[in-house]
């Protein structure tokens, strides 16, 4: 099977594979939004709720045509106050075509958002694609890079690295940070995020996202060990003392 990088564009049209589409989102972005969920994902995140996503031979292959006519479908409804975001699996996997899908949704004056966790290499491809971004959703996956490591099979130091270009070029984010009990909920790592979050100057929002383990069953499904069962999920109480932590 071609890669997705050889096969986003065959016979004059462009590709992207795509897991599934939500119509009406309201917490990936600002208003309703048109999400986009594309396949594929090179983090290996023990906590993902999303675990199907992760291989390239999952999911369907969809033209840029198809997607944008599904989209200009909704557009009365995502217009002018909300947009599309893509997330995934990792959506900058696929940079070449969202380049094409984001020329064509700026000619619409649609609103255009990228969920990711930013642990790319700043490529030509990913520049072009940002300047095509109104706003990035960066998952800061862990500040301290040994337990990022740990948690995600990635260092973090490309993903900060991200966040300072978004910030040097004003490009606006929201920083997301998945609450993990016994994780990332650690009062120093929350310091030491908060000070990070402090020198970028794009930050439009920080949003504490609770962990849960509703993903559990896809692990299952794909006969998988989910390694967070033993983990509680994030209350309202440890949401609410993160929050004082990272936002006072």
């Amino acid at each position: 099977m071609l890669s997705i990088e050889q096969s986003t564009k065959k016979y004059n049209q462009y590709y992207a594979k795509v897991h599934s589409i939500e119509s009406f989102g309201t917490v990936d972005g600002p208003g309703i939004r048109f999400v986009l969920f594309l396949q594929g994902c090179h983090l290996k995140c023990k906590y993902c709720h999303n675990r199907d996503t992760w291989h390239m031979n999952g999911g369907k292959y969809k033209s840029l045509d198809e997607i944008m006519e599904k989209i200009l479908h909704y557009k009365n409804y995502i217009y002018p106050n909300g947009g599309v975001t893509v997330t995934g699996g990792e959506p900058l996997i696929q940079a070449k075509f969202l380049i094409e899908l984001f020329t064509r949704l700026k000619e619409q004056n649609i609103h255009t958002c990228i969920d990711t966790s930013g642990m790319f290499q700043l490529t030509d491809d990913i520049k072009k694609l940002l300047e095509l971004t109104d706003l990035v959703l960066l998952d800061i996956k862990h500040i301290d890079d040994e337990k990022c490591k740990q948690l995600v099979g990635w260092s973090n130091k490309l993903e900060l690295e991200f966040a300072k270009y978004l910030s040097d070029n004003g490009i606006p984010m929201w920083i997301r940070q998945v609450l993990i009990p016994g994780y990332t909920d650690n009062k120093n790592d929350l310091l030491k995020l908060k000070e990070f979050i402090s020198k970028l100057k794009t930050v439009q929002k920080i949003e504490i996202l609770p962990y849960h383990n509703m993903g559990q069953y896809k692990w299952e499904k794909l006969k998988q060990d989910y390694p967070f069962k033993d983990v509680r999920t994030a209350t309202n109480i440890d949401v609410e003392r993160a929050k004082k932590i990272l936002l006072n």
